[in-house]
């Protein structure tokens, strides 16, 4: 009988423990037991298997019941606080029963969790403690939430400051679970931005706010209100501007800004919302469209004003242009004819550098007008650097030997010989600038000319110019005024000087226009200093095929004779640049030393750089004695900063074959090597087209225009049929056989039909000749669009008045030469 209870009670314990294993693995807690000594310390432990699994453990073999088993997985942080509460003396029964110690325990798999134990403390009859029987839960969850809960408690503070700093209401709507609004909450903020001070004069309900509305928002706003909260799909967002009644200041305008949190069925959960015074935003606004349409008109009436002055502009360019076409043209015939007294010609060469100096001043007002009105385009086309420098140390070195100035050009560094840029407005600057420094220099005074690359990046290259004089200088006062249009120093300089205040505005247009910069330094009477700086574009330039075939750079031996150790050390590093072994001599007499040596050991050098002004031996003496010791086998080519006009005859023969234009590059010296050795060789043959005989229609209606015309055409034995006006041409051309005419001359402003219409008719004519026949335009139009104009209608060419001869004849021959190739091909 006994056995049979004692298994009856066994099974009922294995169910209990069952039982309390699915108990504690559903709730997640563990229990254990502490066993303490009569002197307090801890006897022994028991662990129970919910709590082993609690921690990551299955049984006593990885989890004995020992208090070492519990210690070591304690967090740092929190282990000092648990063994100190391992004794019962440490224990505080109040804690342990009521609140309970929390604790984070480092698993067996490695995870790290929270956990709270609470337990109960045993004593005997004595009051001595026995056991302390306890269960341990997991709490990481909650500890989750806690923290989720201290950062929405930070948000809502920080989102509440944020509020009363922007001075911007709030408003909170909660809906139950059939998506019906249950609670309307207004923020402290909200009432008073609208005048109220607490829920009894703004309680919390929907009227309170959709009562004051006003009567013309009243439908719109409540309507994208319930449009929102009916947007199941979430998308909608509540954003509108409206009008509401204050308590004391009338009607305002606020913006609402809100968005629903939803269900998964798209039921709204709460709305929640900000609420900002916009009023003086709105009335900004209406100020700025006031001011926009006052500006609009403004621009309008500007434009108009701008269009009168570009039809003035035109109009006076014309008018000017038209009576100075006849006084240059009879000028330059006058002063062709050779029986005219001194007295005469003199008068007569005074009057030419008026009409010049005045032509100047309408090109400057024209180039003016065109940095105003945006017209001034910037090309970016190949060009050769080196040229654009001849070309303009060609006109300022002239200037400055005619007024007695020492003129030096130089490069710092490697520059490269071609770019692509606009060459034409780079010249402008340059010429500008240079010709203020001679213009303001005394004679005896210095201009120099500095180039030099400063930085080369990404098929970039920045270039800076820097023009030095010695003249008169500037105030500083008057510096900031310098690049203002019309602006000068002194009212006196305008006469004296022939400046019209125009020229360094329109070089810093132009500047500007090519994305540079440009400064200025200036002292009185000591001089000035202008540094322009332009990035312009790396140009990989290929020379001819001919040029590869005559030219192996890396076969040549070039002698620099130079007293100026820079100007030898800057020929080496730029003929270097292309393969050129380049030696040196810094005299006369030594570079005629080393001629010789080498012409002694049948190694002749293959080109002679040579500069024109070295002490005890001068260019031209040295080049002599060359000749004399050598023969004429080595081309010799002249490097100078001066004008060579007057002494072309004495290098010549001296035995000069030609002369190059400081400073140096590799490209033009090649260029005039090739060109000085075919020469030698008898290989360059120069063809021109021959004007002679040619036959030209002219269309003008001024009279002294065609006759002055006709006189200057004559000087190339050009004969000349002349038509009063463009009908008139037109009845000429069609009158006479196809190739009568080898050419048009057509002014664009002439009665009963202009220059365009003329040349559109001859053009549309049923004949071979009316589609490739030269038509060129004389006129005083000058303008980019009158340019277009003339293209457009079929010109060849557009000639402004008052034409140069030179440029007239040299027009005619390129456009004969080009209809005469296409005629042969």
């Amino acid at each position: 009988m006994n056995g049979i209870n004692d298994e009856k009670d066994r099974r009922i314990i294995e169910e209990q423990s069952v039982t309390i294993r699915l108990l504690t693995d559903l709730t997640k807690a563990g229990s254990w037991v502490i066993n303490y000594a009569a002197d307090g310390s801890v006897a022994s432990v028991q662990w129970g298997d919910g709590f082993r699994r609690l921690m990551g453990y299955s049984d006593r073999s990885d989890f004995p019941d020992e208090i070492e088993s519990f210690v070591r997985g304690i967090h740092p942080e929190d282990r000092e606080v648990f063994i100190g509460d391992t004794t019962v003396n440490a224990f505080n029964e109040d804690i342990m029963c009521k609140k309970g110690y929390e604790f984070r325990f480092r698993r067996k798999d490695g995870s790290t969790r929270w956990f709270r134990s609470k337990g109960i403390l045993y004593r005997d009859a004595e009051g001595k403690p026995v056991k302390f029987r306890g269960v341990t839960i997991e709490i990481s969850r909650e500890k989750e939430l806690d923290t989720l809960y201290a950062q929405l408690q930070n948000e809502s503070a920080s989102l509440n400051t944020i509020h009363e700093m922007l001075g911007s209401g709030k408003w909170t709507m909660d809906f139950d679970e059939k998506g019906v609004m249950s609670r309307v909450y207004w923020s402290d903020e909200f009432r008073r931005m609208l005048g109220y001070q607490d829920v009894e004069d703004f309680p919390d309900v929907l009227e309170s706010w959709s009562n004051l509305l006003h009567p013309d928002d009243r439908e719109r706003v409540l309507k994208a209100y319930n449009e929102t909260i009916s947007d199941y799909t979430g998308q909608k967002t509540y954003d509108v501007e409206y009008r509401l009644r204050t308590k004391n200041r009338g009607y305002r305008w606020y913006r609402a800004v809100g968005k629903p949190t939803r269900r998964p069925d798209g039921t709204p959960i709460t709305y929640v919302g900000v609420f900002l015074d916009i009023t003086e935003q709105k009335e900004m606004m209406r100020e700025l469209a006031e001011q926009r349409e006052s500006l609009s008109v403004a621009l309008e009436e500007a434009n108009k004003a701008n269009k009168a002055k570009t039809a003035f502009l035109s109009n006076m360019s014309h008018e000017i242009r038209t009576p100075m076409n006849a006084i240059i043209g009879l000028d330059r015939i006058a002063l062709n004819d050779p029986g005219i007294s001194e007295t005469t010609r003199e008068h007569l060469e005074k009057m030419g550098i008026s009409a010049q100096h005045l032509l100047s001043i309408i090109n400057d007002i024209l180039d003016m007008s065109r940095v105003e009105s945006g017209h001034m385009v910037v090309k970016n086309e190949e060009f050769s650097l080196a040229k654009l420098l001849t070309q303009v140390n060609t006109i300022i070195s002239g200037q400055c030997r005619d007024k007695g100035l020492a003129y030096e050009c130089r490069v710092n560094g490697p520059v490269c010989d071609y770019y692509i840029g606009d060459d034409m407005k780079l010249r402008q600057v340059m010429i500008n600038i240079l010709g203020n420094a001679v213009k303001f220099t005394p004679s005896g005074g210095t201009v120099t000319f500095v180039v030099e690359s400063i930085a080369r990046f990404n098929g970039k290259s920045t270039l800076r110019f820097i023009i030095s004089d010695t003249g008169i200088g500037m105030s500083q006062e008057f510096l900031p005024k310098l690049f203002d249009a019309f602006s000068q120093e002194d009212s006196s300089r305008a006469s004296r000087y022939g400046s019209t205040g125009l020229g360094m505005a329109i070089t810093k247009n132009i500047i500007e226009l090519m994305n540079g910069t440009v400064s200025v330094e200036s002292e009185k009477n000591k001089g000035t200093t202008f540094t322009v700086t332009v990035t312009l574009t790396d140009c990989d330039h290929q020379n001819d095929g001919e040029a590869e075939n005559v030219l192996h750079t890396h076969e040549l031996c070039v002698l620099v004779i130079d007293d100026d150790p820079i100007a030898c050390e800057h020929a080496q590093l730029v003929l270097g640049q292309v393969g050129v072994n380049c030696e040196k001599a810094l005299s006369g007499a030594e570079g005629l030393q080393m001629v010789k040596v080498r012409y002694a050991r049948r190694e002749p050098y293959n080109l002679i750089l040579m500069d024109l002004r070295m002490p005890d031996m001068d260019g031209l003496e040295t080049t002599r004695q060359i000749r004399a010791a050598v023969g004429n086998e080595t081309p010799v080519i002249i490097l100078t900063s001066y004008n060579w006009d007057e002494i072309v005859e004495e290098a010549r023969e001296a035995g000069v074959d030609t002369f190059v234009a400081k400073p140096l590059f590799s490209g033009v010296v090649l260029d005039e090597f090739r060109k000085a050795f075919e020469k030698k060789n008898t290989k360059l043959v120069q063809e021109t087209t021959d004007l002679k005989g040619r036959r030209v229609l002219l269309a003008e209606d001024v009279a002294v225009n065609a006759e002055i015309m006709m006189m200057v055409l004559s000087m190339r034995e050009i004969q000349v049929d002349h038509a009063e006006n463009g009908r008139i041409a037109v009845e000429m051309f069609a009158k006479h056989e196809e190739g009568y005419y080898d050419a048009i001359l057509m002014d664009l402003r002439m009665p009963e039909m202009d220059g365009l219409e003329a040349t559109r008719r001859i053009r549309a004519m049923n004949r071979s000749d009316a589609k490739s026949i030269p038509v060129i335009a004389l006129t005083a139009d000058a303008f980019d669009e009158d340019v277009q104009h003339s293209m457009q209608a079929g010109m060849n060419a557009h000639l402004c008045k008052p034409v140069e001869p030179d440029v007239l004849f040299k027009t005619l021959e390129s456009l004969l030469h080009d209809q005469s190739e296409k005629r042969t091909s």
